[in-house]
């Protein structure tokens, strides 16, 4: 039996039209863009910007600071929770820290180091460095790592910044880099040095 103005196409038609619509609405939505790493006040371990390392590391919980050493030879610790989410070490050349051995720890510990785990040098306005993501014992409670030497007004430095977890969808060594980039520049305020000089 035919109907008069039915075509036997016009259901494949709807078929069609309803299988393109469905697919479409099954298309995931483009990944929110992460927001930068920004320099702001306060500071966790004096160089490092609270809301930057809660962004980096998705941490949200109270945090404290343990201090050690003195301002030309330290580190400071985030200790709680376990494992430590933050590690922050300087050096000074000078008394107790020789060039030679700032040297030492660069290219004799943290660059191959760095380099067995695909690590990224940084740019040279940074000083002598590298960012990197090692997943190997003793490593794996802060994994995510950037050190460099710098020099500020004439004298070499050195700042490592250790993490223990990166957030979701934010790119660790980027991050990282950004991180380091503050840190100097903060040390710089802090000591009353010009990093770079």
């Amino acid at each position: 039996m035919r109907c008069p103005g039915f075509s036997p196409a016009l259901p494949a038609l709807l078929l069609l039209a309803a299988a393109c619509t469905l697919e479409k609405q099954n298309v995931p939505a483009p990944a929110p863009v992460p927001r930068p790493v920004a320099d702001s006040s306060p500071y966790v371990c004096k160089l490092v910007p609270e809301q930057a390392f809660r962004l980096v590391s998705g941490l949200s919980g109270p945090l404290t600071e343990k201090t050690n050493g003195t301002e030309s030879n330290g580190d400071c610790r985030a200790p709680d929770p376990a494992p430590h989410p933050l590690e922050v070490w300087w050096a000074r050349e000078g008394p107790g820290m020789p060039r030679e051995h700032m040297d030492f720890l660069m290219n004799e510990d943290r660059r191959p180091l760095y380099s067995r785990y695909g690590g990224v040098a940084l740019s040279p306005d940074l000083g002598d460095g590298m960012a990197a993501h090692v997943r190997s014992a003793p490593f794996t409670d802060q994994p995510y790592r950037v050190s460099a030497t710098f020099r500020c007004s004439g004298r070499e430095r050195m700042i490592d910044i250790y993490l223990a977890q990166v957030a979701k969808g934010r790119d660790a060594i980027k991050d990282l880099i950004a991180l380091m980039r503050i840190a100097q520049k903060r040390y710089g305020d802090l000591y009353d040095c010009t990093p770079g000089a």
